[in-house]
């Protein structure tokens, strides 16, 4: 059998990649193309993707393959009618950095409340070394003990998040979907939930739903004390608007490990944003702690042996 990985320079090289041994070709790129991928995969049984886009045509036109592998939780890049009409089976990573992104969600929380982008920023210019007294103070502090911190999305991630906010002493609220019938036990409206927060942390699925969730008229139900965390997916976020909002200090601050465009252009709302002082970036790397993506890879590479092995796997296309 013949697999090929379409982005392996998407998993860092210290990670270990160790194919299954009913694999006799094992082809890596660092990032194929699209109009390559039929040309180097015409006779590939099993093609690795993590965001490399498989659309109708290219599935239609690779007659060996018999395997989807995403290494990934979502599975918008692969044309699933195609490969059902096709018999392709298709599996995805799942779980396997619910610690990284809870720890990473929690640090965005931490480091707004405590104002560290600014007293980072102090200390480059000495600004300790001028103050009349033992210590500097370039802006205010709030502890989060007592604090209430909406969940949107309170799935795995956002069960994880609530486990260790719960930890250093704050209120959790799950917020129900905004455009639910009827509220479940244990949930609060959502527009409720989102009036309440000190801390919103975004967990949600990015739908036609959930685009733009975080927009114009939900900022402005916000407190103006609350820190707006999305460590889920960049267009569940209005970029402009949250711009605006932050910049006329109607909310407090923002944490973002996501993007509307990713890799955003050099132009993107994302880099207006980066530039405040309220405000922390990363580049979508809340997921990506090395036993995460350890763990992402042996998942995939199980799911191979158990598809060559003939043992049962979840077959996303099924």
């Amino acid at each position: 059998m013949k697999a090929t990985f379409l982005d392996r320079a998407t998993i860092p090289p210290h990670i270990d990649l160790t194919t299954p041994n009913a694999i006799k070709t094992w082809e890596n790129f660092d990032n194929l193309a699209s109009d390559e991928i039929i040309n180097q995969c015409m006779s590939s049984d099993i093609i690795l993707t993590n965001k490399a886009v498989l659309t109708k045509d290219i599935i239609n036109q690779l007659p060996a393959l018999k395997l989807i592998c995403v290494t990934a939780t979502g599975t918008n890049n692969v044309n699933l009618d195609a490969c059902r009409k096709n018999n392709i089976a298709v599996v995805n990573a799942t779980n396997y950095g619910t610690a990284s992104v809870a720890e990473h969600t929690l640090m965005l929380i931490l480091a707004l409340s405590r104002n560290l982008p600014r007293y980072l920023e102090s200390l480059k210019t000495k600004e300790w070394s001028k103050s009349p007294f033992f210590y500097h103070y370039a802006g205010q502090i709030q502890s989060l003990a007592g604090k209430t911190l909406t969940i949107v999305g309170y799935g795995t991630l956002g069960r994880a998040v609530a486990e260790r906010a719960s930890a250093i002493g704050m209120n959790i609220i799950r917020a129900e979907q905004p455009d639910a019938q009827q509220i479940r036990e244990g949930y609060t409206d959502f527009y409720q939930a989102i009036k309440q927060a000190d801390v919103l942390s975004l967990h949600c699925p990015l739908t036609e739903k959930t685009t733009n969730l975080i927009d114009k008229a939900t900022l402005a139900l916000l407190k103006p004390s609350c820190i707006l965390i999305n460590t889920g997916r960049g267009g569940l976020v209005n970029e402009k608007d949250l711009l605006a909002a932050l910049t006329s200090e109607q909310i407090l601050a923002a944490g973002l490990d996501v993007a509307e465009t990713e890799p955003p252009s050099p132009n993107g709302t994302i880099w207006q944003l980066a530039l405040l002082p309220n405000v922390i970036v990363t580049p979508h790397v809340a997921w990506a702690a090395d036993d995460s993506m350890q763990r992402l890879i042996n998942q995939i590479m199980t799911k191979i042996e158990d598809f060559v092995e003939h043992r049962p796997i979840d077959n996303l296309a099924g």
